[in-house]
């Protein structure tokens, strides 16, 4: 089970979020399809310190959670997102960190008058800075508004399991993001798997 601020993530196993969408609970008509003009002209705006929440697993060492706070503050997130200290959810899947002992840390921010495809297609237009996409080749999302959420990861090297992992919330007046950070402690191990297996990238299940 997950457990929050000073208490660990004990999730060996990746949550089942993908980059894409998630559909939310309706009517089961078909909704009509908004088209949305992404916002990639707009430079991002220089983002208040994001507010940050701890969860470790065991005790990593101080650099990575050095480097996890770098990577926070560092998160690049659409112009006139404004950070908040509270979680402006309710966000009800997380990322699962299987290798242990990891750095985590959470930054939230909210967004108004952008809808969840803009936020979404911002944030995979605009990478974090020095790190690979893990939703490379993803078709833009569209303002489809059975959609709810949305995730979108990066990472500091191909086949890493640390990075920053945003999910993009749907609000009645715009959007929420969480930024979740995992940094690898030096000694860190992974699971063993089975024969053809292996982790999923963080943001993609």
């Amino acid at each position: 089970m997950r457990r929050r601020l000073v208490l660990a993530s004990t999730l060996f196993s990746v949550v089942l979020l993908t980059g894409c969408a998630t559909p939310s609970s309706g009517s089961g008509a078909a909704p009509a399809v908004e088209t949305v003009v992404p916002r990639t002209s707009i430079e991002p705006s220089a983002p208040s310190a994001p507010a940050v929440s701890i969860a470790s697993e065991g005790v990593a060492d101080a650099a990575a959670q050095q480097r996890a706070q770098a990577w926070l503050e560092a998160a690049i997130v659409p112009p006139g997102s404004v950070s908040v200290v509270e979680s402006p959810g309710p966000f009800m899947s997380w990322q699962g960190w299987p290798c242990q002992p990891v750095a985590e840390l959470e930054g939230y921010w909210t967004l108004a008058d952008w809808t969840l495809a803009e936020a979404t297609n911002w944030l995979r237009e605009n990478p974090h800075a020095g790190f690979i996409s893990t939703s490379a080749g993803t078709p833009p999302l569209e303002g489809d508004p059975s959609y709810d959420t949305a995730i979108v990861g990066y990472i500091p090297a191909e086949g890493a399991q640390e990075g920053i992992v945003y999910t993009v919330l749907k609000k009645d007046a715009g959007v929420a993001i969480r930024a979740e950070v995992a940094a690898l402690d030096a000694a860190a191990v992974c699971p063993s798997l089975g024969p053809g297996e292996m982790w999923g990238a963080p943001g993609t299940g």
